[in-house]
């Protein structure tokens, strides 16, 4: 049995949809001064323009990437299913959103295990 503290998965999903308004928002702006087209070669560029802008952009592909690999890892061993769901959604909508996405359906099915 693992144990769980009661209101963290809310906590997840709350994170899980400022991880998608926010960076919605911050795009749909994006697109309002650089065009309709979503160039994203040009949001690269404009987010290495600056060592403050490269040191964020550095950090987050890192961690990002080691949160996907244990995201990966961490849903086989506990056996969850459409992990997909999350992999398209850091591509598509923000790692912001699928990373805490994650975390929610990883404590429901922690629940469903301690249920069994």
């Amino acid at each position: 049995m693992m144990i769980q503290i009661k209101w963290l998965k809310w906590f997840y999903l709350l994170l899980a949809l400022l991880g998608a308004v926010l960076p919605t928002i911050a795009n749909i702006e994006f697109v309002k001064i650089y065009g309709p087209s979503f160039n994203i070669q040009l949001f690269i560029e404009l987010a290495n323009n600056n060592p403050a802008s490269q040191s964020i952009s550095r950090d987050l592909f890192i961690a990002s990437t080691a949160i996907i690999v244990w995201i990966i890892s961490e849903s086989k061993r506990l056996q969850m299913k459409n992990l997909w769901v999350i992999i398209l959604t850091t591509f598509t909508i923000a790692f912001a959103f699928s990373a805490p996405l994650f975390l929610y359906l990883r404590e429901l099915r922690i629940e469903e295990i301690n249920r069994d």
